[in-house]
């Protein structure tokens, strides 16, 4: 049944708000004739990534007739600064215009209530549809469809094509490292594994910087073989467990191991694609995943952040069982135990051996859990979803922005708080937070006033800090006591620059 056009006008967009990948800013007035497809979304939020594929399907479904328009009004207060939204267009691959909402006049006038929220306007200028959530395709095809038959039977519909949107230049594609999301320092071999992100790759380093192997040809797409053929889609967190790398390929919503001298890469878990629905456990390439983001390794076990379905998961690696180990599944700020307990998107894990550490990103927390015996599940730091900032002292009174990475090294906690541009250390026997590095403010700068942009995965190994510091396109070190900030130096660049 076609969904009957709505007597509500798509508002207009307010003259002076600032657009991205347009030559100029677009109006809902001269788009008339045409579908639009608003989609309102906040670059933080791990359900708008998981419509982009919905997102794009459309585009190559519908072509010019339909024109998709992303309007990013942000959550947290870094996210509403143009060039951050710009960094993070760039890093998710987003090609059709954008236009920054930052005090969310626009999501005001459309009474938004959650992220993502798909509003389909007519050629009419009138509201067809509004649909939040994911599982947007077949509702938004079908609408679309319907749309685009009335309207060429009316003859109202524009079929010139649209001029291509200019790309945003701020992205280098030339440099060793695209948007590094994880890196994991390893004590023993003293290696480093690196998730090229944006280059949809692992790169194994030493902890001196010297390239010793590539794994992934940079398309992204999921295929197993050797390290030559090999393809991830935007991996993230990885663990080095003596010849094997395991890493969380998110956007593949899958787990693969790395062989590193049979220079191997093998699908562990998951099928392929997002489940769209509750998934219980199971044998590992037979269950769905849902963008795991890191990972850990302890006694058999992997532990993984489940971002999608706001889990921690865990996998027996000599069964191959994987299955849900905490969290209700409904995204919040609520201790309990490992069953009752709820998370908000948890994106870095580590452990110190006795307890899971996990940064709940969306509710910009510190959280850990027991390991068996033990079943409780609690927070340092965080107070709930919309509660962030940027406060250090006592861990019950601190506060965070959206941080998403954290390591364990000699009895302390170094957490990356993300939208604050610092990397900060946790003590749990104080239960006290500080700013260890960085100086808060968005730059690429090394020195004891160090600068960051956006990092992400840290690691610690040696007496080192290992950071992805994710829009920099760069891994930092630092002492894990402070002081001097320094850019890893991958060499040889040849190495990592050939065949792209």
């Amino acid at each position: 049944m076609r969904p009957p056009l709505k007597a509500v006008r798509g508002s207009e967009f307010p003259p002076g708000f600032q657009w991205l990948n347009t030559d100029a800013p677009l109006r809902l007035s001269d788009l008339r004739g045409r579908l639009v497809l608003l989609s309102f979304f906040t670059s933080s939020c791990i359900n708008c990534r998981h419509i982009l594929p919905d997102l794009r399907r459309l585009n190559e479904q519908f072509g010019d007739a339909l024109v998709i328009i992303g309007v990013h009004s942000g959550k947290f207060d870094a996210e509403r600064d143009l060039e951050n939204v710009r960094a993070a267009v760039a890093r998710l691959g987003i090609s059709y215009p954008v236009v920054n909402d930052p005090d969310m006049e626009l999501w005001q006038k459309y009474r938004i209530g959650a992220w993502p929220t798909l509003v389909l306007v007519g050629p009419n200028g009138r509201i067809v549809l509004e649909r939040p959530g994911e599982a947007a395709y077949r509702p938004l095809a079908d609408a679309v469809t319907a749309v685009l038959r009335d309207a060429e039977q009316a003859d109202m519909l524009r079929t010139e094509p649209l001029p291509a949107p200019p790309p945003e230049p701020d992205a280098p594609t030339d440099g060793p490292l695209l948007f590094p999301a994880k890196v994991h320092a390893d004590e023993a071999s003293g290696l480093l594994a690196i998730a090229d992100a944006g280059h949809n790759r692992i790169v194994i380093a030493n902890a001196e910087g010297e390239v010793v192997d590539v794994a992934g040809t940079g398309e992204a797409a999921l295929q197993d073989g050797s390290f030559d053929a090999a393809c991830f889609a935007s991996p993230r967190g990885l663990t080095i467990e003596g010849t094997v790398v395991y890493v969380a390929d998110t956007d593949n919503h899958a787990l693969r191991r790395l062989d590193l001298r049979r220079r191997v890469v093998e699908r562990i878990a998951g099928t392929g694609e997002q489940p769209s629905a509750w998934v219980a456990g199971g044998s590992g390439t037979r269950v769905a995943l849902n963008s795991p983001w890191d990972i850990v390794v302890l006694r058999n076990y992997l532990y993984i952040t489940m971002s999608g379905s706001h889990q921690i998961w865990r996998m027996d690696v000599r069964s191959g069982y994987i299955e849900a180990y905490i969290g209700s599944g409904h995204g919040a700020l609520r201790d309990g135990t490992r069953a009752t307990a709820a998370l908000a998107q948890p994106t870095g894990l580590t452990t110190d051996g006795i307890r899971l550490v996990f940064v709940d990103s969306d509710a910009s927390a510190v959280r850990w859990a027991n390991l068996p015996p033990g079943n409780a599940v609690d927070t340092y730091v965080g107070a709930g979803l919309y509660e962030f900032g940027d406060r250090d002292g006592a861990a019950r009174s601190a506060l965070l922005q959206h941080p998403t990475g954290i390591a364990y090294y000699a009895g302390d906690l170094f957490v990356s708080d993300t939208c604050n541009n610092r990397v900060k250390r946790l003590n749990p026997r104080s239960a006290r937070i500080e700013t260890l590095l960085g100086t808060g403010e968005r730059g690429d700068r090394d020195g004891e006033a160090a600068a960051f942009n956006h990092p992400s995965g840290m690691s610690a190994a040696g007496g080192r800090l290992f950071v992805a510091d994710t829009n920099n396109h760069a891994i930092r070190t630092a002492s894990v006591d402070g002081g001097a900030v320094k850019t890893l130096r991958l060499h040889p660049e040849e190495r990592l620059l050939s065949g792209r």
